[in-house]
């Protein structure tokens, strides 16, 4: 699977043009599945929030389905268990892109594992996986107490397919527990390798290589990649 690990989604020009380049063709030949099933799991989010995200009514906000895609459908992980696998899995198999809103990033993983995509994942080698936020911290070895706002089992544990882990949202404006200062206390509780992102910088990781996309701030704790001008 390619990834293409955002803060705050396909912001700007030098991370649309990162998209394109992991797609390895036009964005009008690309189908995608929109997964919203984070945001059930964070306080912030609500039925109109989810709603915004699937139908692309962000207000200035043009960063998921408002892509152009050639098609864009739904995927709620939540609706898996009930449904065939041999019914949902091609739909997932024959997309080009899944778009992983934000959210909890617990709640993410959980469903993901429950529903059973994890384990479909690896089948999906040319797949791009773009996550928005908790889409994209999903695919850490951890998630950091500061961001986990659901997980009755306890733990801040993601699925661990990239080694480092994600503080999204930098310095972004009145949000006082995402400065700078915070990315440090939490990269100290991490221990591991991470970055803190702003919406507008992304990770692309493909094939084993790391790449920063950024037309704004990043932080590196304990890791060093190449950059995007």
């Amino acid at each position: 699977m390619k990834l293409l690990l955002t803060s705050g989604g396909v912001t700007n020009p030098s991370i649309h043009r990162a998209l394109r380049e992991t797609l390895g063709k036009p964005i009008e030949e690309a189908t995608a599945l929109i997964i919203p099933t984070a945001q059930w799991g964070h306080p912030m989010c609500s039925p109109q929030s989810a709603w915004m995200s699937t139908a692309g009514r962000w207000p200035e906000r043009q960063d998921l389905v408002e892509l152009g895609w050639k098609s864009v459908g739904l995927l709620e992980l939540t609706a898996l268990p009930s449904i065939d696998p041999d019914r949902w899995k091609p739909w997932v198999r024959e997309a080009d892109v899944l778009l992983v809103e934000g959210g909890d990033a617990m709640y993410l993983a959980f469903w993901m594992r429950e529903s059973g995509l994890v384990e479909l994942l690896p089948e999906l080698t040319e797949t791009v996986w773009v996550g928005i936020s908790a889409g994209s911290m999903v695919m850490t070895p951890r998630v950091g107490d500061l961001f986990v706002e659901w997980n009755p089992a306890g733990g801040d544990e993601g699925l661990g397919l990239v080694d480092f882990s994600l503080f999204p949202h930098l310095d972004y404006p009145g949000w006082s527990e995402n400065t700078s200062e915070s990315a440090r206390e939490w990269a100290e509780e991490i221990g591991g390798p991470a970055y803190a992102i702003d919406d507008q910088t992304a990770i692309a990781v493909v094939d084993g290589d790391v790449r920063i996309v950024s037309e704004g701030k990043w932080l590196p704790f304990g890791l060093a990649v190449d950059r995007d001008r």
